[in-house]
């Protein structure tokens, strides 16, 4: 299954998520991209986040917040040689 644009969105939530502070949560204001308001809502929905706009990671959120995380790591750390 490849990556849709709106999964993208979603990753990209993810990802901004601070892991080594539980404590800090995310604000989507109003007047962002509405693809990104749209992807914070499907999260919501999903159970990853505790807030339509944001708010925090539940349990489910935090593993694939973790997932995204350790994905964007390996994909930002490999050398262009080792795809020849």
């Amino acid at each position: 299954m490849p990556f849709t644009p709106d999964l993208v969105n979603e990753l990209n939530i993810l990802a901004r998520f601070d892991l080594a502070s539980p404590q800090q949560g995310l604000k989507i204001h109003k007047a962002a991209a509405p693809e990104v308001i749209a992807a914070a809502e499907r999260l919501h929905a999903k159970g990853l986040l505790t807030q339509v706009d944001g708010g925090y990671l539940t349990s489910l959120g935090r593993d694939a917040a973790e997932n995204a995380h350790a994905a964007l790591t390996i994909l930002d750390s490999l050398p262009m040689t080792a795809l020849q």
